[in-house]
């Protein structure tokens, strides 16, 4: 059931993209022409850069990885979408921009005072030394935790919270990890090989 409702969302979504709107603008300008259609433009893209659009419960309607550096900027229907709350989540090396919205009774409505910018956690190896910093710029804490990549078994744990700028270091013996990063309900994991 929640496959069929899965599909159907993404179906309803698939049928509203319209055509690739031209122009420039600030990061995540959106542009709204006409009651159907919304621009939504983002400023200094990298190729590889990923843009998804979730309800509010995290279920991921669309997805579409950025092909060209630069300026990005598509054109939107939402109108066909059940009435509730959505978001924009652009992600790009070390940060992702969301950009809230919701529909009701087919208008769209997008809240500027609602949008983030998180800042992702970065872990470096280098020799036998693992680096792992992050910008927590509303002292979200962060959870590192460090598994034996074969065993599953975990290694090292370790929260770190009080901070705006996190900066670790760790010497890691010979062999293979899986390193998880949790912040605000986001994980990251990196394999390393050392």
């Amino acid at each position: 059931m929640k496959n069929v409702l899965s599909n159907f969302k993404k179906g309803i979504l698939m049928v509203a993209i319209m055509a690739t709107v031209t122009g420039y603008a600030n990061d995540g300008k959106l542009i709204v022409k006409e009651a159907k259609r919304t621009s939504l433009t983002f400023k200094n893209v990298k190729q590889g850069n990923l843009l998804t659009i979730k309800d509010a419960n995290g279920l991921t309607l669309y997805k579409e990885l950025i092909e060209k550096s630069g300026v990005y900027s598509k054109g939107f229907d939402f109108t066909a979408l059940p009435d509730g709350n959505y978001f924009f989540e652009l992600e790009k090396d070390v940060e992702i921009k969301t950009i809230p919205f919701s529909v009701l009774s087919n208008k769209v409505t997008f809240n500027k005072e609602l949008e983030t910018l998180y800042h992702k956690p970065v872990a470096i190896v280098k020799k036998d030394m693992l680096y792992i910093s992050k910008v927590a710029s509303d002292y979200e804490p962060l959870t590192v935790s460090l598994y034996g990549k074969d065993s599953g078994e975990l290694l090292y744990t370790e929260t770190i919270t009080n901070t705006c700028v996190i900066e670790k270091a760790y010497k890691l013996k010979a062999g293979n990890y899986r390193l998880v990063l949790n912040s605000n309900n986001k994980y990251f994991t990196k394999f390393i090989n050392n």
